[in-house]
């Protein structure tokens, strides 16, 4: 990781160290740096609106734009999509710096701005969109294996009080009971297929 790299996250740790605000979600000298800021920007009517920015940073970056998720509860998909056009443009204006911290403060006093505007009025679906450990949009798997489970209704209710916090699809499977998968989507109102976040 690249000093001035190291620097501005040192500094964003230092910024935004109320509770939860600030959280290094991975690290890696081949993948770069992803991690989550939790912050709050001016809507309509002069409400606050929490927003949940996931920052990728690449390994050349800032010589390249980092990768950005938004997701609010109180914004559409559509509006988090268009929110991070415009982060993304933004970006563009600030390549070879460090511009995290430039990004926040902007989007905080261009939020209402950018959701004025008439391509902003779309949709009634939530914007869905989870921080992540990557930013990639491709499917991925995983499986969890346990030697030992006491109470299967209790382990089946934290699995699924995981897979919502975390956003993730999917399905259990007990293995050497046929018949036994629990298709998490009746039980957590989660599409199934295979374990995959949304990140649009």
């Amino acid at each position: 990781m690249a000093e001035p790299v190291r620097e501005e996250l040192s500094a964003l740790g230092a910024i935004f160290c109320g509770p939860d605000e600030w959280e290094v979600l991975s690290r890696s000298e081949t993948d770069g740096t992803v991690f989550r800021i939790l912050t709050r920007a001016e809507g309509f009517m002069d409400a606050d609106i929490p927003l949940q920015l996931v920052f990728h940073l690449p390994v050349n970056y800032p010589s390249c734009l980092p990768g950005i998720v938004v997701n609010s509860e109180h914004l559409t998909r559509a509006e988090c999509e268009i929110v991070k056009e415009k982060l993304l443009e933004q970006a563009e204006t600030l390549l070879s710096e460090p511009m995290v911290h430039e990004l926040v403060l902007w989007i905080q006093q261009n939020l209402r701005h950018i959701l004025k505007r008439p391509e902003a009025g779309g949709g009634s679906e939530k914007c869905t969109s989870a921080a992540s450990t990557t930013v990639d949009d491709g499917l991925w798997m995983t499986l969890l294996h346990l030697d030992h489970m006491r109470a299967k209704t209790k382990y089946v209710r934290t699995v699924e009080k995981w897979a919502s916090d975390l956003r993730l699809t999917g399905r259990l499977m007990f293995m050497g009971v046929p018949d036994s998968s629990e298709n998490l989507q009746s039980r957590c109102g989660l599409k199934w297929k295979e374990m995959q976040r949304e990140n649009d």
